[in-house]
């Protein structure tokens, strides 16, 4: 299943320079073994040893966080949109 995944401006030397690009699996964490195979390197910036999203990046599906959903076991379909969101800090 072909989605299209958006990608943010800090990793987008791993993708080419390419804001959105098009990832297949029937899952999350197929997406990202495929953005992996497509972009060497993509992976290890968002997920950790163990294969889930690091705490500070926010995975998206259709605009609803996966961490409310099945995390990274979460299926996907075809023409879904999944976006890759880092966390911002900051304060006075």
């Amino acid at each position: 299943m072909a989605v299209k995944v958006r990608v943010p401006t800090p990793l987008m030397k791993l993708t080419d320079n390419q804001s959105e690009v098009t990832a297949e699996g029937a899952t999350i964490n197929d997406i990202l073994n495929n953005l992996e195979n497509q972009f060497a390197g993509i992976k290890e910036r968002i997920c950790d040893e163990n294969g889930a999203p690091r705490r500070f990046i926010n995975i998206y599906l259709n605009e609803e966080d996966i961490r409310f959903l099945e995390g990274e076991n979460t299926p996907v379909k075809d023409g879904d949109e999944i976006s890759i969101i880092p966390a911002i800090a900051g304060g006075a």
